[in-house]
C-alpha cells in the first residue's frame, strides 16, 4: 500500500520552502495548537489539551534542535524555548490556560519578528539582485 499525503499543497509548500518560510510555518502551527491547547483546557477536555500541548512542546524543541548555536542571539533563544516549554508542561500537569496562554503571546509576538526579518531579508536580496521584492507572508495563524 502507497503512502497518500494528507495534504499534497502543503507537503510541497513545505519542500519547497526558503528556511525563513519554514520557520514561520512551523511558528503558524505552534501557534495554532497552543490555541488549541488552552481552549482544551477550557473548556475540560484534558485528553485534546494534552495532544495539543504536546504538540506545541515538540514544534519548539525541533526550534531548539535546529537553532544555529554559531549565532550570539542563539543563547537567549534557547532560554527563551527552554522556558516556553516548562510553562506549557505546567499548564499541561495542572491544566491551567495561564501558562499556555504566556507561551501565546510570546509566540505571536515572535513570529511577528522573524516575519517582519524574512521581509527584510527579502528586501535586501531583491535590492542585491536587481528584481522587485516579494514579501513572505504568513499561513493560518
Amino acid at each position: 500500500m502507497q503512502y497518500q499525503p494528507r495534504n499534497p499543497y502543503m507537503q510541497t509548500s513545505v519542500q519547497t520552502a526558503n528556511p525563513a518560510a519554514l520557520l514561520i510555518m512551523l511558528y503558524d502551527g505552534a501557534i495554532r495548537f497552543c490555541r488549541q491547547g488552552i481552549e482544551a483546557i477550557k473548556e475540560q477536555r484534558n485528553a485534546d489539551a494534552h495532544t495539543s500541548l504536546v504538540k506545541t512542546q515538540d514544534i519548539i524543541s525541533e526550534f531548539i534542535i535546529t537553532l544555529d548555536r554559531s549565532n550570539p542571539v542563539s543563547e537567549s533563544l534557547l532560554l527563551l524555548y527552554d522556558y516556553f516549554n516548562h510553562r506549557l508542561i505546567e499548564a499541561n500537569t495542572r491544566k491551567d490556560a495561564a501558562p499556555a496562554e504566556e507561551v501565546l503571546g510570546h509566540l505571536i509576538d515572535l513570529k511577528a519578528t522573524w516575519v517582519e526579518a524574512a521581509k527584510q531579508v527579502n528586501q535586501m536580496a531583491g535590492q542585491a539582485n536587481g528584481s522587485s521584492f516579494t514579501a513572505t507572508h504568513s499561513t493560518v495563524v
